[in-house]
């Protein structure tokens, strides 16, 4: 199964379980692009230095059929992108949510589209669900991996308008934005 082979990449899980088909397979949570520093004689590391954050992952056997989480900045998609190498592939569907881009745009890796749309503040996962139009009802009665399931389900008809760019291009558009974090109120 492809998540096996990236489990340890998982970090801050919220799950990793079967949906109610055969074979799929669904992830939520961190995403780890680039592994701490060691820390100590023992070998143990420390956090993270680079995350895919709220990332959701669905794959049926071996082949990722959704990749979706929120990136600080453009320039750790490499990273991402050199970690999946071939997982990464035509028939994947790759929404990012991008804090350091002005605009959004779609680019080709793989044979597989990935659309990067800028979100400085909110969760990745609700913008996905208000992408598609789903509704808190859809949901209902669905365990936490079939939600991820109707989710591509409804993101495999959704006709992305934004423009087209190369990475490198897009790159030499990034700004200085960060996450906007709000406390207790």
């Amino acid at each position: 199964m492809l998540l096996d082979r990236y489990q340890h990449l998982f970090f801050n899980s919220n799950f990793k379980e079967a949906a109610s088909k055969p074979g799929v397979v669904a992830y939520r949570g961190e995403f780890i692009l680039k592994e701490g520093e060691v820390a100590d004689a023992q070998g143990r590391r420390g956090p993270p230095a680079a995350v895919l954050k709220q990332a959701a992952l669905l794959a049926e056997g071996d082949d990722l059929k959704l990749l979706s989480g929120s990136l600080d900045e453009l320039q750790e998609f490499p990273l991402l992108a050199e970690i999946l190498g071939a997982d990464l592939k035509a028939g994947a569907i790759v929404v990012l949510f991008t804090i350091n881009i002005p605009k959004a745009f779609i680019t080709t890796v793989n044979g597989a589209s990935v659309v990067f749309i800028p979100l400085t503040e909110g969760m990745a996962w609700n913008e996905l669900i208000d992408l598609v139009g789903l509704e808190k009802g859809d949901f209902k009665g669905q365990t936490s991996a079939d939600k991820v399931v109707t989710v591509h389900e409804a993101l495999k008809s959704e006709k992305f308008k934004y423009p087209e760019s190369t990475l490198e291009e897009a790159l030499k558009t990034t700004n200085n934005a960060k996450r906007v974090t709000h406390g207790a109120i």
